[in-house]
């Protein structure tokens, strides 16, 4: 009886078990999900909040302990981080300070410094300890516990040590700008001396380099081949002469090139600097105008026959050729060729022009007064000067006398003649017989006047234009 209601009392219990299980099955063959997939899955959920590694440190993540332990993370984190980079700033800030020490030690070794290259040598090696604690530290890991001031301080300690590294280059730059200074100075005294001794050079050949061969020379032996080097002489004092006042004129502020079309209109050169041409030719045209009559037509007081005129001359050519000009002027200041430069200077010199030049009309005014400026501008005419009347002297030697020519604009261009100082006009053709009658270049202008002696010809030297 017992045992019956026994079993009587279990039975149901079973059978709910049993229905229960047929439950999960049927779920299972729906879903596809088996019980112990489910477990597993709940199993893994409840063991992430219940761990959580993080940076090699177990931090209990259950319950409501979650955001607690996510703030204490990101805090040591921070710290970690904000340390290493205040370890990173002084390493740097201390590489900084050897750079500007270093460029310092360098700075002291041209002059030789003693003190400044201990004080930069103590500073490279009072550093390279601090690097070396720093690596300590970094392995010991003994981070500092305030990185926010120890990267403000290491950040003020780089930027002085860089303002002291362009500080030194600034040092070094200017070192090396007046030793550049120095050798600028020096260059330009050896510059000077040189042109000096040039200058003086070239006067002993312009006072008797070119003219030594007529020395010992007479009357009787006289021929057209000692004419040429005189020629020569005066032609090179006539070009420094022109090339002295062209300086003058661009000092006073001159417009170049309007006055070489005042002197030669309507000419077309082949460079710019051939402009000096027309300058000369005025000088030329100036100071051999009347070279064929004796004397220039100066009256010397004198009335010589033919014969004595040309020993007269030559006598004048000799005692001249071995003086100075302004010695001769000072020791004759009557002398014809003494008339000769006056009336040279006042005719070459136009008062405004003398006036621009040197803002007075003093030398003018000297002259005008029968003296003779102790000036460089006068000396330089002067010399011109003497050359011309050395060579008119010397014209007059002949017998019969040099004959003086020039070629008039427009004509064509002759070898027998003429000498072209412009060669350019020749270049379009290689063949000056090629070259086509329209196309051919025709005297511009005669710089320097040709000269005959007998029957040899002195070319005249003319500038060529197509215009």
């Amino acid at each position: 009886m017992d045992s019956s209601v026994e079993r009587s009392a279990v039975t149901p219990t079973k059978s709910i078990l049993a229905r229960t299980f047929a439950k999960v099955l049927n779920i299972r063959s729906a879903t596809g999900v088996t019980p112990a997939d489910e477990f597993c899955k709940i199993k893994s959920r409840e063991m992430t909040r219940e761990t959580k590694h993080r940076d090699g440190a177990r931090v209990e993540l259950a319950n409501g302990n979650y955001d607690k332990s996510f703030a204490k993370i990101s805090d040591e984190r921070y710290r970690r981080m904000a340390a290493l980079e205040a370890l990173l700033a002084n390493m740097f800030a201390s590489i900084s300070t050897i750079k500007a020490a270093y460029a310092e030690l360098q700075l002291a070794q041209f002059p030789y410094d003693v003190d400044a290259i201990q004080a930069a040598d103590q500073m490279v090696v009072c550093e390279l300890k601090t690097l070396s604690e720093l690596k300590q530290c970094y392995l010991k890991k003994q981070l500092d516990s305030t990185p926010g001031k120890t990267l403000m301080l290491a950040e003020i300690k780089e930027q002085k040590s860089v303002a002291k590294t362009y500080e030194v280059m600034g040092k070094n730059l200017e070192s090396q700008m007046k030793l550049k200074e120095s050798e600028i100075a020096f260059l330009v005294e050896k510059l000077e001396v040189c042109k000096k001794e040039n200058r003086s050079i070239e006067k002993r050949l312009n006072a008797s380099g070119q003219l030594s061969m007529l020395d010992n020379l007479h009357l009787s032996g006289l021929n057209a081949g000692h004419f040429v080097p005189v020629l020569r002489h005066a032609v090179r004092s006539i070009r420094t002469f022109v090339k002295l006042i062209t300086n003058e004129m661009r000092s006073a502020g001159w417009n170049i090139d309007a006055a070489v079309s005042m002197i030669q209109p309507n000419v077309e050169y082949g460079k710019p600097e051939h402009k000096c041409f027309a300058i000369e030719s005025f000088v030329c045209r100036e100071m051999f105008d009347g070279f064929h009559f004796p004397n220039f037509s100066l009256s010397s007081g004198r009335q010589l026959g033919q014969n004595n005129m040309q020993s007269w001359f030559y006598d004048s050519f000799s005692e001249l050729r071995s003086s100075r000009a302004n010695d001769y002027l000072t020791h004759k200041p009557k002398s014809t060729f003494a008339k000769f430069c006056r009336a040279k200077y006042l005719r070459l010199i136009h008062p405004k022009m003398e006036s621009s030049f040197f803002g007075t009309l003093e030398q003018r005014n000297l002259v005008e007064a029968g003296e003779f400026p102790q000036t460089p501008f006068f000396a330089a005419l002067s010399e011109m000067a003497k050359r011309v009347w050395l060579l008119h002297c010397l014209s007059f030697s002949f017998d019969p006398a040099a004959s003086i020519f020039q070629v008039r604009r427009g004509c064509r261009f002759s070898d027998v003649y003429m000498e072209s100082l412009s060669d350019e006009a020749f270049l379009e053709s290689k063949n000056y017989d090629d070259i086509k009658p329209e196309n051919e270049p025709l005297v511009a202008f005669t710089v320097v006047p040709g000269f005959r002696i007998g029957k040899t010809m002195i070319q005249c030297q003319v500038y060529l234009s197509r215009s």
